[in-house]
């Protein structure tokens, strides 16, 4: 079985050393959503990384045929998860397909692009896992278009208990390569942070939505 600790710090490390995370606890980000946030991650920098980019299909295949015993058809969230997808689903040997946040408002209105079959096993790739919302949606959307879609496998969480609560009551499986935890930690090994960047980093994650206001 794959040693997901070992990983999780590993995965950590590298986002740190290309920059795909940036931490700013005294000049928070502001996200699409409004929140307020000291963390910017932005896993499609993996890309232009090829030794990178081929360990981290690398751990998502191996957990995909680690925790997934049948497999017909890799999804990729788009857009973010898409190139990745597309990686592990060659990999595997299996079809691709991506699905959108919306239907299109043109053309076919399709929502899901590729070709799958009613009743085929799927597995979600994600790039990345925040409130969790809007992978679930697309998880939903797969499920209503006749999938039996089995779990996910994403390359980062920032593990909020509102998203652990929200896959909890689904039957939907998700691992992730690596999480906030495991990047606070390598962060403070690294001494990228302080003690007080450290409690500000540790609040946010529990309540997101009020901090900094």
């Amino acid at each position: 079985m794959t040693n997901m600790k070992s990983i999780e710090r590993q995965v950590a490390k590298s986002l740190l050393e290309i920059g795909a995370v940036q931490l700013r606890p005294e000049e928070p980000f502001t996200w699409a959503s409004g929140w307020k946030s000291p963390i910017y991650c932005d896993n499609r920098k993996i890309l232009s990384y090829p030794e990178l980019r081929n360990q981290v299909c690398d751990f998502m295949v191996k957990t995909i045929q680690d925790h997934f015993k049948d497999v017909d058809v890799i999804a990729g969230v788009a857009t973010g998860a898409i190139a990745m997808g597309a990686l592990v689903a060659d990999r595997l040997g299996k079809p691709f397909i991506y699905i959108r946040p919306q239907p299109k408002d043109h053309g076919m209105n399709n929502q899901i692009e590729g070709v799958f079959g009613r009743g085929d096993r799927a597995i979600v790739i994600e790039d990345m896992i925040s409130t969790g919302s809007s992978s679930l949606a697309c998880a939903t959307a797969l499920s209503a278009a006749g999938c039996i879609v089995d779990g996910m496998v994403a390359i980062f969480s920032y593990n909020f208990p509102s998203a652990r609560r929200s896959f909890e009551l689904t039957s939907l499986e998700l691992y992730t390569l690596s999480n906030y935890d495991a990047l606070i930690e390598e962060a403070v090994e690294q001494n990228l942070v302080s003690e007080s960047d450290l409690e500000l980093l540790r609040e946010w994650r529990y309540r997101p939505e009020a901090w900094g206001k």
